[in-house]
C-alpha cells in the first residue's frame, strides 16, 4: 500500500504504531561477544617499547624541573593578566556608566 509520490505517511503511521505498541514489545538481554585481539608483530612491539622508553622528555631532570618551573609561571602569569584585564573592563565601564548618568542629570 505505498504510493508513487511517495506522501502517504508510512514513516508517521509506523512511529505511531510503534509509540501505541512499545509495552507489547518484547527485548531481550544483550549478548556478549568475544573480541579477539589483533596479533601484534612483536618487533613491532618491541619498536614501540624502545621508543616510548626513549622518550622520557629533552634534557636533564633539572632541566625538566626548570621547564615545569617555567610552565607555571606561564600559567600562573596568564591568569593574572586575565584577571587585571577584566577588572580594567569593568572599571571603565563603571565609569562610563556615571559619565552617563552625570549627563542625564544635567546642573
Amino acid at each position: 500500500m505505498c504510493r508513487a509520490d511517495g506522501n502517504d505517511g508510512s514513516a508517521i503511521a509506523a512511529y505511531g504504531n510503534f509509540i501505541k505498541h512499545y509495552y507489547d514489545l518484547q527485548f531481550i538481554p544483550a549478548v556478549e561477544t568475544i573480541v579477539k585481539k589483533d596479533k601484534k608483530n612483536p618487533k613491532r612491539v618491541l619498536r614501540d617499547v624502545k621508543k616510548q622508553l626513549q622518550n622520557n622528555g629533552i634534557g636533564t631532570k633539572s632541566q625538566q624541573a626548570l621547564k615545569l618551573q617555567h610552565e607555571l609561571k606561564k600559567e600562573e602569569y596568564k591568569s593574572n593578566s586575565k584577571h587585571k584585564k577584566q577588572m580594567h573592563a569593568e572599571r571603565k565601564f563603571k565609569l562610563k556608566q556615571q559619565k552617563k548618568k552625570a549627563k542625564h542629570r544635567g546642573h
